[in-house]
């Protein structure tokens, strides 16, 4: 019935990979399940210098004055409208990754910051925050009576 010849087609080792790339699209494809996008957008990096906490996010083609950040209590808040880019008439998309729309991004801060003393730049795309710690905040050395 099923002759030596069917399962010489191709060998296993030319497969792999094909393999592995549909376990990488498998992969992405439910990387996602149970999150929505807009819990995630923007994608942020923090990282802690010099008693300061140092924030960045990708916001690429925005206007900083659609760009809202602010401090409340321990956490900041970054939000605002990424708009369309124009298209002109005859136009079309083939494919639009990019978030449209009102966005909104929640981050648990670890520590107090001094909310006058915050700093945010955005040059090329790329929104720098930098929040300082408060200095009532700050670890402070306990001296032991004997």
């Amino acid at each position: 019935m099923f002759g030596p010849g069917i399962w010489r087609m191709k060998r296993f080792a030319d497969s792999v990979p094909e393999i592995i790339d549909l376990q990488r699209e498998i992969n992405r494809l439910f990387s996602n399940v149970g999150q929505t996008a807009a819990l995630d957008y923007p994608a942020i990096n923090v990282w802690e210098k010099d008693n300061s906490l140092v924030v960045t996010t990708e916001l690429p083609g925005m206007d900083p004055e659609n760009i809202n950040i602010s401090v409340t209590g321990s956490t900041l808040t970054i939000s605002g409208i990424s708009k369309m880019d124009p298209i002109k008439e005859g136009e079309t998309y083939l494919r639009q990754e990019r978030e449209l729309g009102n966005f909104q991004r929640n981050f648990q801060l670890p520590f107090q910051v001094d909310s006058k003393a915050v700093e945010a730049k955005y040059e090329r795309g790329i929104l720098r925050i930098t929040l300082p710690r408060l200095q009532e905040d700050l670890p402070k050395k306990i001296k032991i009576s004997s």
